[in-house]
């Protein structure tokens, strides 16, 4: 079962009961300031609406980093923590973590990172997933168009779920941005609960997964 709600994912866990959810799957903003964000790093399309100075002002608000509360609860609904940026947040490194995760985007641009880590609550063996990305370009898979600024490939997510996580499991992420998980989650039999607190991504998410779904069926993926 997958399930979408455009809402504040805080508010959220506040009224959630402890250990929900077998495992939490989450990217959240990581905090930039404006001086660290260029309009031309956001995609041009004629179908995604990024190119104005409005949208642009609202990833600026949006990249609002969390703080203390967000991360209590989500260790305290969720009995195990994926969490995209790791490095970003000084509350997760106040305990050790031995199985980070690198995703190594085999860049060809100097303008853009090698990859990215997450930090995890597994106390298992660091891990390194491989899988090109550059720009607008993510090479061949499920990805299709951006539609989010920090949009991963449901590639990613899957090797993460096939990795750390059993079908029927209940996944959780509360900044569900382009919906690439919730992809994933419904190709890998897990239930997922997202939380997107913009209404024009919480749309966009949706509209992806359900033309996803929609391709399964008639077995054209």
């Amino acid at each position: 079962m997958i399930n979408l709600y455009n809402t504040c994912s805080l508010h959220a866990m506040r009224r959630m009961e402890d250990n929900q959810y077998d495992l939490a799957i989450v990217d959240p903003p990581y905090g930039f300031t404006k001086g660290m964000i260029k309009k031309q790093s956001i995609p041009k399309s004629s179908k995604y609406r990024s190119v104005n100075d409005d949208l642009y002002n609202e990833v600026l608000n949006w990249n609002i980093a969390p703080g203390d509360e967000y991360f209590i609860q989500l260790k305290r609904v969720s009995k195990n923590q994926i969490v995209w940026g790791g490095n970003y947040f000084p509350q997760l490194w106040r305990e050790p973590c031995r199985g980070f995760i690198f995703w190594d985007k085999r860049q060809v641009s100097r303008l853009h990172a090698d990859g990215e880590m997450a930090w995890t609550s597994f106390d298992q063996n660091a891990k390194q997933y491989r899988f090109r990305y550059c720009g607008n370009h993510y090479g061949t898979g499920q990805m299709g168009e951006r539609i989010h600024p920090t949009q991963k490939p449901p590639e990613l997510y899957y090797w993460l779920l096939e990795n750390w996580s059993k079908p029927g499991q209940k996944i959780l992420d509360t900044h569900l941005g382009s919906g690439s998980i919730a992809l994933a989650c419904h190709d890998y039999g897990v239930s997922l609960d997202g939380y997107e607190i913009s209404q024009e991504y919480y749309n966009k998410a949706k509209e992806r997964l359900k033309i996803h779904q929609s391709q399964l069926s008639l077995g054209i993926l």
